[in-house]
């Protein structure tokens, strides 16, 4: 994005100011044509009307530098919100290169291989933005979450615990739908339009990409949380402790996700103190295990992943704004 100083001019009864010729340049405009204004608090957005945008595009030059790799650049140039990635080859793309572009696209959600041969890939971004909602991306995310969440614990008191395999590539679709929402805010950053459709202001944008890490850290947590439940060796009464106190976390995900889609403070409020409650609760349980010797690395590690997963959700919590009167 290009900034460009104005001084405002008054002619007769009206206030004018000069467009930027390499703007006016750049979209084809003439005298006379109309040009469509949107006017925030204190921002204003100039769309020539009656065109479309142009799509973002960017050329990746093939093959990339040693400090670089394929994968990296694509999937960069995904978050940056480019509409069309180019790679263009010098010499032949190699087999490895291309099947790690074809595993991108089964990650980066809209983006499909349009053209391609010996030397060169075109990949697209085939989605409207206009048509993604950031709430419901973000409640994905927070759906998938929870009932990789279930599972885990589930598999606490559970014998078969098959099920504990299926995690990591469940954390998966959290990435896809992470990249996809990370791509989303940071385009409404750029674009004030599509922030003026998606209705963020700067700070939403904001807090949506804080919210996005936090639940993209939460699903890597439970991947965690499910490795070492699968290789865990404790009496089943302490199973049985774990899993009553590590099931309260859920109430605590489901009041922080919705406080924040609703911008409800005292849910916001309820999910915090939830959380703090809870912080008081693991740590009584372990005052009592202690005299009994029943503390060990495995539990304690168990116990830091509990309550770091809660402080994911808390946080999420924390992003709602207070009321002002």
């Amino acid at each position: 994005m290009t900034k460009f100083i104005r001084r405002l001019q008054k002619i007769g009864s009206s206030i004018l100011v000069s467009l930027p010729i390499e703007w006016v340049k750049a979209n084809k405009l003439e005298k006379s044509d109309e040009v469509e204004l949107e006017t925030g608090t204190s921002s204003i957005s100039i769309t020539p009307t009656g065109s479309s945008k142009p799509p973002k595009e960017v050329v990746i030059e093939y093959p990339v530098s040693k400090e670089e790799n394929i994968s990296a650049d694509v999937t960069g140039a995904y978050l940056l919100g480019y509409d069309i990635i180019k790679i263009k080859g010098k010499s032949a793309i190699s087999i490895e290169d291309r099947e790690k572009i074809r595993a991108l696209m089964r990650r980066l959600v809209g983006m499909e291989i349009v053209d391609e041969d010996a030397t060169n890939v075109n990949v697209q971004f085939l989605l409207d933005a206009t048509t993604l909602s950031p709430d419901k991306i973000l409640k994905r995310m927070s759906s998938i979450a929870l009932g990789m969440f279930r599972d885990t614990i589930n598999s606490l008191t559970s014998e078969d615990k098959t099920v504990l395999q299926t995690i990591p590539s469940r954390d998966d679709e959290i990435d896809r739908q992470y990249f996809l929402l990370v791509r989303l805010i940071r385009s409404a950053m750029v674009d004030r339009k599509l922030a003026t459709a998606l209705n963020l202001g700067n700070i939403d944008i904001l807090d949506y990409r804080v919210a996005a890490n936090l639940l993209e850290t939460a699903g890597d947590t439970i991947v965690e949380l499910a490795n070492s439940i699968h290789d865990l060796s404790m009496t089943k009464s302490v199973l049985k402790k774990l899993y009553t106190i590590a099931a309260e976390i859920e109430n605590i995900h489901e009041k922080s996700i919705t406080s924040f889609t609703e911008n409800n403070r005292l849910l916001a409020i309820e999910a915090i103190r939830l959380q703090r409650n809870y912080q008081k609760k693991i740590s009584g349980m372990l005052s009592l295990l202690q005299p009994k010797k029943e503390v060990s690395i495995q539990l304690l590690d168990l116990v830091y992943t509990f309550e770091k997963l809660a402080k994911c959700w808390a946080d999420v919590a924390d992003l709602v704004k207070p009321v002002y009167t």
